[in-house]
């Protein structure tokens, strides 16, 4: 069976993407959706869109794009991925596309499974956790972009969208995948149009994989992947898919967008080690020259043998400051790390270490790349790739993600 997988941002594609190759599924990532030109061969494709904080009906545009695609490459399961800690608004975009997409397949239920248990973000009784935080207490509630203000995905799911969500509880779930199949059957015969899967480890997400096997459409984290994956390749069965290899030692930049609590303390401790950048975000917007300031700082750095750091991570108080509260200040950064690394591309930049979806996702639009091969792990959710044609390798990772040391880590895998 081939896996059509449609991503709301380009860090969210390659934590999905890792978690398929790392259990046996060969799996192609794509910028955006290809063109007619297109040829290379996969068990999985990886559709990553720019389509999480975007108007829903342009989410809507570009996810319906992205099934036509996956479905004329054959793929038999379709899974809308979107961030383990459930990012959006009373408008969307999850419950919109969900129904958009459930429409066009003339489907009436599917589930929503966003939990990854091995980085903290789990449900029970309908609740979203990270670690042992509701979702809503976890710092995610001063998101710049998307604040979460309540940890209840039905909730949630039934503000955004136009259907009834109901709840399945670790108690079915523990007895197994027949159970949970009966269960999710009884939940459409009532009515019911999204099944959220309470999740507390990888034992719940093998049995929700099992149980979805026949399920057109599924929705979640990327923890779930893992589970259909497990599922399709049994014990035994399992083979290496990475065809990205190691990245290659050369001249490195880490380029932070994310405010995070996670990726805060990955900045916090990396730039006691090597030099770093602060990114005024007044100046993005107000200093011409402000560009040409950096490329200069980090081009310095490079030859000096560092791989140097620019940020514009912030903690959460200073969010809520009103030079931050608007979407135009995440914009100009965004633009502003988009243009310095086309540049420091053409000066000879091989490997680019990426912190937040929306800034991955400008990066990898201003570098023009259209695909990637997947490669190694470095932390759960956060692989290496390849840019398909070319010796180029990035680590895209969503803010919340990895290790406090992170940014060191992903430099021991050079090669």
């Amino acid at each position: 069976m081939n896996i059509g997988v449609i991503a709301d941002d380009f860090t969210g594609a390659t934590d999905i993407a890792g978690f398929l190759v790392t259990n046996g599924i060969r799996t192609i990532q794509t910028t955006g959706i290809p063109d007619e030109r297109f040829e290379a061969e996969a068990e999985a494709y990886v559709i990553s869109l720019k389509s999480r904080s975007c108007p829903a009906e342009e989410a809507v545009h570009l996810s319906l794009e992205a099934l036509h695609w996956l479905r004329d490459k054959g793929c038999e399961q379709i899974f809308f991925k979107y961030c383990s800690t459930f990012d959006s608004t009373t408008k969307g975009n999850i419950g919109p596309v969900t129904d958009a997409l459930l429409d066009e397949m003339g489907e009436e239920f599917t589930i929503l499974c966003p939990a990854l248990p091995v980085n903290g973000r789990t449900l029970y009784r309908g609740y979203l956790f990270v670690g042992n935080q509701l979702l809503s207490e976890s710092g995610m509630q001063h998101h710049p972009v998307t604040p979460m203000r309540d940890s209840n995905i039905a909730r949630l799911m039934e503000q955004q969208s136009r259907g009834k969500a109901g709840n399945v509880y670790v108690e079915v779930l523990d007895k197994g995948p027949s159970a949970l199949k009966r269960e999710l059957l009884s939940l459409k015969e009532k009515g019911i149009r999204y099944a959220v899967m309470d999740t507390l480890n990888q034992g719940h997400l093998d049995t929700i994989g099992a149980a979805v096997a026949d399920l057109p459409l599924v929705t979640g984290g990327s923890g779930l992947a893992a589970g259909i994956a497990r599922n399709l390749h049994k014990e035994g069965e399992k083979r290496s898919a990475g065809e990205a290899g190691r990245p290659k030692k050369g001249a490195t930049v880490i380029i932070a967008g994310s405010c995070s609590k996670a990726t805060n303390r990955q900045v916090a401790r990396y730039r006691e080690k090597a030099p770093s950048q602060f990114i005024d975000a007044l100046r993005c917007r107000t200093d011409a020259g402000y560009l040409d300031e950096l490329y200069a700082w980090t081009t310095a750095a490079i030859e000096d043998g560092a791989t140097p750091l620019l940020y514009a991570t912030k903690q959460a108080s200073e969010l809520e400051k009103p030079a931050y509260a608007s979407q135009d200040v995440g914009r100009a950064i965004e633009e502003l790390f988009g243009k310095l690394a086309s540049r420091l591309l053409g000066a000879g930049v091989k490997n680019f270490i990426v912190a937040g979806g929306e800034t991955a996702g400008k990066v990898v639009q201003s570098l023009g790349l259209s695909a990637f091969f997947i490669g190694p792990q470095i932390d759960p959710g956060v692989p290496w790739v390849r840019a398909v044609g070319q010796e180029l390798y990035l680590a895209l990772k969503s803010g919340n993600f990895g290790s406090d040391d992170f940014f060191v880590k992903a430099q021991e895998f050079f090669v």
